[in-house]
């Protein structure tokens, strides 16, 4: 039953990366967050240090100039240790940076959804193991911006280096560190129908540790995967990304899109 349900959630990703691929909309598979209504606000964890406030606060105004979301600083976190593990929270997302190593990416999406594709919870993290190269004029900006991007289901504008006026290219053009207009018409349409629930946080969720589990934050059975989501296996790649996949308790799915080192 574990090989099958793990067969069908790698066709799934499989399908959904390569109907990106072949799709002139920048979409990431059909992931979406669930709501009943549009605007609606999404909840940031800032546990980023104060060299990059200038970024994310730039990235949460720009995206926030679109007509079917918003975003809203929660909270603020950035103790080194809730930096390296940045943890889920239940309806929020998490924007991260810290030292995670030269491991070979630069950044890294992270989302949980459910059986249907309803975005639940993600982390966006920025390795400053590569510091060299966050000093290129405008790259931190380009990260930070399509690392957010991810976390509301959109995927790139282009894969070829090209550049698109906007932070979900590959480009290191100065034109692509923030959206454009068209991952705001995209956004449109992901999010153009209504759902019968909110999947989002609209302020009044505790934090668990969520996925499902009852047990305390790091302790039981949020200790390790509840707050840190298992990678999974790989199923696409090329000179730029990676896409990894990993089955979650709740028959959903945790989803990694890695931002390669060059």
């Amino acid at each position: 039953m574990i090989r099958h349900f793990i067969s069908q959630a790698l066709t799934f990703c499989l399908l959904s990366v390569f109907t990106v691929g072949a799709n002139a909309e920048n979409t990431w598979g059909s992931y979406h967050w669930a709501r009943m209504e549009n605007p609606f606000t999404l909840l940031v964890i800032d546990s980023m240090t104060t060299d990059w406030d200038t970024e994310l606060n730039t990235a949460i105004t720009e995206w926030s100039s679109s007509e079917v979301l918003n975003l809203e600083v929660a909270s603020e976190n950035d103790k080194k240790n809730i930096r390296k593990r940045c943890p889920m929270k239940d309806g929020q997302i998490r924007v991260c940076n810290a030292q995670y190593g030269f491991n070979g990416w630069l950044g890294l999406a992270t989302i949980g959804i459910d059986s249907n594709g309803h975005i639940q919870l993600g982390t966006a993290k920025m390795n400053d193991s590569y510091a060299n190269y966050w000093a290129i004029e405008g790259e931190k900006n380009h990260v930070v911006c399509q690392e957010i991007g991810h976390l509301f289901g959109l995927g790139h504008t282009s894969e070829d280096g090209s550049s698109q006026g906007t932070c979900m290219d590959y480009s290191s053009d100065l034109s692509s560190q923030w959206p454009n207009l068209h991952d705001f018409v995209t956004l449109a349409e992901i999010y153009s129908h209504e759902d019968t629930f909110n999947s989002y946080d609209e302020g009044t969720s505790d934090d668990t540790g969520g996925d499902g589990c009852n047990a305390p934050p790091g302790k039981g059975c949020n200790k390790n995967a509840a707050e840190v989501p298992p990678m999974g296996v790989r199923v696409y790649g090329d000179r730029y990304q990676e896409i990894w996949v990993a089955a979650r308790r709740n028959r959903g799915l945790w989803i990694h899109h890695i931002r390669l080192a060059p």
